[in-house]
């Protein structure tokens, strides 16, 4: 026979053969150690049958090796790991010792035979209960971790408080530290979760135990609470997590025979042996003595024999993430096999003045899984509307810009620092989703299976009174460090403060004062808030006007800005759709409204430059201009020549060097924008036509002066120059689909501009022949 202690060491060419029942021949273990990965195991080399066994322990057969080799065996945890240098003495064994050797490997087994067990029922409607916690209380099944940590967490507390109180010797084993330690074992698929708290006697199993939904924590909390209101003692409560008595059950979802074995702290209680409690989770429990060859200190002891699919959590990776998901926050040290898995202490628990830019750094990069160093943070405690304690990071950069899809919120919420919902959306708006951190609550109204907040009133109110915090940080460091704000924050998250303005009308004031924006009136990459620009305007201005373009360049060509410019009016340059649509949903901003540059009608009177050059009589030619009965006529072939192209033609005096421009359009920007988003199939032309639009145009520019007089001489090139006109009124509005439209247009009036100029050059040339002929003819 050959003990081989772990199975997930060696390689894949090992072959093992167990002793089968009949005493010769064996079977493959192949399929023992698929459904028991990395299970420990042990192995006999098949021999003829009705022979004896040499007996040689912790030796391993192999057939890639021609020779038995020695193998490490791990020891119970908390042990280093040590190797059996020398064999133990052989001793020959025949087939009928087999049962014997069966009984004292079930040694190992980590479930126990009770004695002097006594055998009690759960009532009908508990057994009911029962099936509901187990079947369909909770979402996902990891979930029973978390719930039989923080039971054993809250036992830890409940004895802190006992050795706090109590005299020197109210308990035994004082010295003993409080942790929590956990076991995987994959041989006999079971996953122990072991604790040196408070402990259970017999009564306690019983009431607790026995009875679901009635919660020891609970009535320990209440009985803190009274001793408080009198002062006799500690409040302890803080660190009990627990409340609706059913989170051991959830046991029952991954196992099908759990046993808690528990021997209890007080003095009192120091000679009774230590009780086992087991139960299937189906009509009964058993309560017996924990047999004498079992050793059980102080606390107790949750075994959980896993089900067949759910072998998973007898594996000691699944099992650590698990744990760093959940309990990784929990106030007393915990261990898995050995080894402490929550090293990182939960800062946000900590006061703002003791916690150093190192430590915030670091939980930052542990809780946001990142690697840069935060850009700001923002540590928050408040009483109202409830207790709560909020981390809060803003990460140096985001993904959604690099095309990484839309992200998921960054904040999780927690319950005594034990994980309530990772990654929440309820905490916090969706715009916010680039925040990264942690919100607790010690009052947190919870569902029952404490998987999401319960009151969502109260839980409406936490996240406004978060979000109102959060802006009023962003508002403090916009005055304080304007260049960290516009610098390094603004330009990375602009957009989803943008978003914000577009979604959330509770805030969309206070984040509106968070926007900035190139301007006329500024440098190229020179921000301004609209806060500013209000402080620029003169008295008699009282809207702020907005141009939309894809960038400072065309902006400051555009002929919608020639207006503002002549009577000096600062004008905001908006460069992408979202702005477009901020500035379209924002309305006002204070009382002033926000009014776009291609709006028609805009009265901004005459600046006193332009007054005195036309007194001077120095205003721009007037030799071209129309007069007003021809510009009304113009007006009218105009709209006749362009049919249901336009709506509307008029004349305007907000123009200087361009001919006309549309007004009142859609925006160009959000066009484009639903062109791109278009699932229409084959490019539907009649699925964003282009509505009729107005037109205005400059009675001052030559262009329609000189097509006012062609259109009575050569009304086929008038026309042609009409539809060109209007086209590029498009392209300077943004509303001009595809410019490959005008290619033939601009091929006619090309070729009408070149043979206007071979007949020039024609006749030139005819003239300096008839020149130079009278020439010879006088000589």
């Amino acid at each position: 026979e050959l003990l081989v202690p772990s199975i997930a060491t060696m390689s894949s060419g090992h072959v093992f053969r167990a002793l089968s029942s009949g005493g010769g021949g064996g079977r493959n273990l192949s399929a023992f150690a698929g459904r028991r990965s990395a299970a420990a195991a042990a192995a006999v080399v098949a021999a003829p049958a009705n022979t004896s066994y040499i007996r040689a322990p912790f030796l391993v057969a192999s057939t890639t090796s021609t020779s038995p080799s020695c193998h490490p065996l791990f020891t119970s945890y908390g042990q280093q790991q040590r190797s059996f240098l020398q064999l133990p003495s052989t001793r020959a064994f025949s087939s009928s010792d087999e049962s014997t050797e069966a009984k004292a490997a079930d040694k190992s087994n980590p479930l126990v035979e009770p004695e002097s067990k006594e055998t009690l029922g759960f009532q009908a409607e508990t057994r009911q209960l029962l099936d509901i916690v187990t079947h369909s209380l909770y979402t996902d099944k990891e979930v029973f971790l978390r719930e039989l940590v923080s039971n054993a967490s809250d036992a830890l507390e409940k004895l802190r408080h006992v050795q706090q109180v109590g005299s020197s010797d109210a308990t035994v084993d004082p010295g003993v530290p409080l942790e929590i330690r956990i076991e995987t074992d994959e041989l006999n698929g079971t996953l122990t979760i072991t604790d040196t708290g408070i402990g259970l006697t017999k009564e306690e199993m019983i009431e607790n135990l026995g009875t679901i939904a009635r919660s020891g924590s609970k009535a320990f909390m209440n009985e803190m609470s009274k001793s408080s209101e009198t002062g006799g003692a500690l409040d302890a409560s803080r660190g009990i997590i627990g409340k609706f008595g059913v989170g051991f059950y959830s046991a029952f979802m991954v196992g099908d025979k759990v046993q808690v074995r528990s021997k209890s702290a007080y003095k009192k209680e120091e000679d009774k042996a230590p009780l086992v409690w087991s139960s299937e989770g189906v009509g009964s429990y058993d309560i017996g003595e924990v047999p004498s060859d079992v050793r059980q200190d102080r606390g107790a002891s949750v075994v959980v024999h896993l089900k067949e699919e759910n072998l998973e959590y007898s594996d000691e990776k699944r099992v650590e993430s698990v744990l760093k998901k959940y309990s990784n926050f929990v106030n007393f040290p915990i261990y898995l096999n050995g080894n402490r898995v929550n090293t990182m202490e939960a800062v946000w628990a900590l006061e703002p003045s003791k916690v150093d830019d190192d430590t915030y750094a670091s939980f930052y990069k542990f809780i946001a899984h990142a690697y840069d160093d935060p850009l700001d943070k923002l540590h928050y405690r408040a009483d109202a509307p409830l207790e709560i304690k909020a981390l809060f990071y803003i990460p140096s950069f985001h993904s959604e810009k690099y095309g990484m899809g839309r992200m998921e919120p960054g904040v999780s919420l927690y319950s005594r620092k034990v994980l309530i919902e990772s990654k929440s959306q309820d905490i916090l708006p969706d715009w916010m989703r680039f925040v990264k951190g942690a919100v607790d609550s010690e009052d947190l109204p919870l569902s029952i299976s404490r998987e999401k907040p319960q009151d969502s009133a109260l839980i409406a109110k936490l996240r406004k009174a978060l979000t109102r915090k959060f802006i009023s940080h962003l508002t403090t460091m916009a005055k304080k460090d304007p260049s960290k704000y516009k610098e390094e924050f603004y330009r990375e998250y602009a957009f989803f403060l943008k978003e914000g303005v577009c979604q959330d009308f509770e805030f969309q004031e206070q984040l509106s004062k968070l926007l900035y924006f190139e301007t006329s009136k500024t440098m190229s990459g020179e921000l301004s808030s609209l806060d500013e620009y209000v402080s620029r305007c003169t008295p008699e201005q009282k809207e702020i006007y907005y141009l939309c373009a894809p960038s400072r360049e065309l902006a400051l060509e555009s002929p919608y800005l020639e207006a503002f410019e002549k009577v000096g009016r600062e004008v905001i340059f908006v460069y992408t759709a979202i702005d477009d649509f901020v500035m379209a949903n924002l309305d006002k901003f204070g009382e002033r409204p926000l009014i776009s540059a291609e709006k028609g009608d805009i009265d901004l009177g005459k600046d006193d430059a332009e007054d005195d050059a036309e007194d001077k009589g120095e205003s721009s030619k007037t030799e071209t201009k129309l007069s007003e009965s021809e510009a009304t006529e113009f007006c009218a072939w105009m709209k006749q020549t362009l049919g249901d192209k336009i709506s509307q033609c008029k004349v305007t005096n907000r123009l200087g060097s361009s001919p006309a421009i549309v007004t009142d359009n859609e925006s160009g920007a959000l066009r484009r924008m639903m062109r791109m988003v278009d699932t229409n199939e084959g490019g539907n032309p009649d699925a964003m036509k282009l509505p009729p639009q107005q037109v205005e145009i400059n009675p001052k520019h030559p262009l329609i002066a000189g097509i006012n007089a062609m259109k009575d001489t050569e009304p086929a090139l008038a026309k042609v120059c009409a539809e060109q006109v209007f086209d590029n009124c498009l392209v300077a509005a943004g509303l001009l689909d595809d410019g490959r439209s005008m290619l033939p247009r601009l091929q006619d009036i090309l070729l009408c501009v070149v043979k206007g100029a071979e007949g020039r050059s024609s006749s030139r040339s005819s003239a300096s022949s008839e020149s130079v002929g009278k020439e010879g003819t006088e000589q």
